[in-house]
């Protein structure tokens, strides 16, 4: 039977995925395997029993990947599991941005006790009306799982969409809408859209050549 240790808690949607041959260990010592999110590993004592680590998410710089190598212990990661959710944030940072919904709240708050808060509103709310996205020209830096997703989501909401990602796979590729404009030069996003976004990709100095 094999031992796996969690270092962060890990949702049971993904545990239940191991069978009867994998028993949840309540200490690293003797552990098989290690599932981890954020908990950094550099510096740890890892058991020589170890045979893999598991990152529960796309990043691996908690991970002390070199002394893994040195040991044999395989390093796994799960790029995209989270691109879903992330996309959805993005678009509610957007609208929550575009709306000053944000702004809203807090004037409520600050004049809850106005016995005549609806007429006040009506004079108001004008200082929040903000504007529509639909129509705004959006700059994705970056199209992997996340940037892909976010860029098909606000072609659907009526934005122009432009993407650079000097990287991108055949696969993301693929998957984007026909209706995306790729812009070969990051700093020119900078200076001709309406929102950026940048998610994460692989920066060199070469990119801003």
């Amino acid at each position: 039977m094999f031992q796996y240790h969690c270092l962060n808690p890990i949702a049971g949607v993904g545990l239940v995925n191991f069978n009867e041959n994998y028993q949840q260990s309540e200490s690293l010592e003797g552990a098989d395997a290690v599932l981890v999110r954020s908990a950094a590993m550099h510096g740890m004592e890892l058991p020589k029993s170890l045979l893999a680590v598991a990152r529960a998410g796309a990043g691996v710089n908690n991970i002390p990947l070199a002394d893994c190598a040195e040991q044999g212990i395989v390093v796994f990661n799960t790029p995209g599991a989270n691109a879903n959710g992330v996309k959805e944030l993005v678009l509610a940072g957007m609208l929550l941005a575009s709306r000053d919904i944000a702004g809203g709240i807090e004037w409520v708050k600050s004049d809850k006790e106005d016995g005549d808060i609806a007429k006040t509103a009506e004079k108001q709310k004008k200082k929040f009306a903000g504007c529509e996205i639909s129509g705004k020209k959006l700059g994705i830096i970056g199209l992997g799982a996340i940037g892909q997703l976010v860029a098909n989501a606000a072609t659907h909401l009526g934005m122009e969409v432009y993407g650079y990602d000097p990287y991108i796979s055949v696969d993301a590729a693929w998957n984007l809408s026909r209706d995306i404009h790729q812009d070969r030069k990051s700093t020119r996003l900078n200076s001709s859209h309406d929102q950026i976004s940048t998610v994460p990709a692989i920066i060199s100095p070469s990119m801003f050549r």
